[in-house]
């Protein structure tokens, strides 16, 4: 049996284009590896988001290529969205067997077959109806209870700094009866906790002949599987979140209570440079309609920092913001440039390197600050915790996530992993509740 291993990059749905990828190699006699060593097969899962992403490839390239040196008919390859941008650049270092981007996963049987010296596998078409749906995903995490379920693929919302719609193509929904089943799969397994992913979850929409579901319905019906299973979702889109998401989130219990709402900028002229489609004052009304239904929910965000053109008033702007709103975590970033994005093509990266380091490093230290005053509010709290796994600190200690997405430490007292915790939360740290047992 011929083994693959692969190293997955960026976001959750990399994760889960992964698990796609061994179920579909393994029904054609391809076995799982974790030990590139052993593997016939090596394969980079990427991410083109950011520069450094892309740079880290490159590195991995030349550690691939050490293995198709020392080991003869070794197969080395890249797929997800730095081979659907980069494929003939990839080709020409002649260490890439494999290029396939991420509508091409259920070719690569094929395309393996094929390679030669002489002649490399390549699939980088996108597709407008490719969803994956029927595929039983290999699960890859660890503990055994958290899955990823994609609902849906690609994005519309062209973004001017984003290059997905590029990489991933048109946006299009997955039927909502076979999420339902891969739900039920998962939690007959043992899984607790689901997440469901998509670029936008909240312009998901199912239509046929029989009915239409949105993004609420969904949640309402994977949430109906089984009151033991939690449900998550990433990620939403400021400008699509609707008050019935909102209200099913707060009317059923399993599904958590925590958003991930990108905000990217806080001044409304950059979100629109940015082409986010909805202005400072409509994200800060959607935060508070949240906060109106579900006091006790988590809030985490993206921010970039030195957007094209940003002034200082722009970056005072998103501080303002920041500070206003209060968020628990965010993902930040400077501005890199993506070649083929709308940025790239119509605004100048005229931002400084080091005015986007400075600026980055204060809504750092913003954040810190604000994600410790979110921490502290939860003192004192009885919170529910779903068991991850031992604390990576003391493994006398146990480690889950509340509701909240806050991830909280307390003694394990006989619990195991899967088991659902009562805690409260006696002192915390600026990412971490530590808890004793309730």
């Amino acid at each position: 049996m011929k083994k693959v291993y692969i190293e997955t990059y960026g976001c959750q749905m990399n994760v889960s284009d992964t698990e796609v990828i061994f179920s579909i190699l393994g029904k054609e006699g391809y076995g799982r590896t974790e030990s590139m060593d052993e593997a016939d097969v090596i394969l980079a899962n990427t991410c083109s988001v950011r520069d450094n992403a892309e740079q880290r490839i490159w590195g991995r390239i030349e550690q691939f290529n050490l293995q198709k040196r020392h080991r003869k008919g070794v197969i080395v390859g890249i797929v997800g969205c730095m081979a659907e941008r980069l494929k003939d650049k990839l080709l020409d270092t002649g260490k890439v067997d494999l290029v396939a981007g991420p509508d091409s996963y259920r070719t690569l049987p094929a395309l393996l077959k094929e390679i030669t010296p002489d002649h490399p596998g390549i699939n980088v078409l996108l597709s407008h109806e490719e969803t994956y749906a029927d595929i039983t995903p290999v699960r890859t995490d660890r503990n055994g209870v958290s899955a990823f379920i994609s609902i849906m693929r690609g994005c519309n919302n062209v973004c001017s700094y984003c290059v997905v719609p590029y990489t991933r193509g048109a946006e299009r929904s997955r039927d909502p009866h076979s999420i339902v089943r891969e739900a039920c799969d998962v939690f007959q397994k043992g899984y607790r906790e689901v997440t469901l992913l998509g670029q936008n979850v909240d312009s998901y929409l199912w239509k046929s002949e029989q009915e239409t579901v949105n993004f609420a319905e969904l949640l309402r019906r994977v949430a109906a599987v089984n009151p033991l299973l939690r449900v998550r979702f990433s990620t939403s889109h400021p400008k699509d979140i609707s008050d019935e998401v909102i209200e099913t989130m707060a009317s059923m219990p399993n599904i958590c209570r925590h958003i991930h709402l990108p905000v990217q900028s806080g001044s409304t002229r950059m979100l629109e440079k940015m082409r986010r489609k909805y202005s400072r004052e409509w994200y800060l009304e959607r935060v508070a309609k949240i906060r109106e239904v579900m006091p006790d929910c988590g809030l985490t965000t993206d921010v970039i920092a030195g957007f094209c053109s940003e002034t200082e008033e722009d970056h005072r702007q998103t501080l303002s913001l920041m500070e206003e709103v209060g968020f628990d975590w965010a993902f930040m970033f400077q501005y890199s440039e993506r070649p083929g994005t709308l940025a790239a093509r119509n605004y100048p990266d005229d931002v400084p390197p080091e005015v986007k380091t400075r600026r980055l490093n204060e809504i750092i230290e913003l954040q810190n600050r604000k994600g410790l005053e979110s921490y502290r509010k939860d003192l004192g709290k009885r919170l529910t915790v779903l068991v991850e796994g031992p604390s990576k600190r003391n493994p006398d200690d146990l480690c889950g996530r509340a509701s909240n997405n806050k991830m909280c430490v307390f003694p394990a007292g006989g619990h195991q992993v899967g088991d659902y915790v009562d805690v409260i939360v006696e002192s915390c740290t600026s990412a971490t509740l530590i808890c004793s047992l309730a």
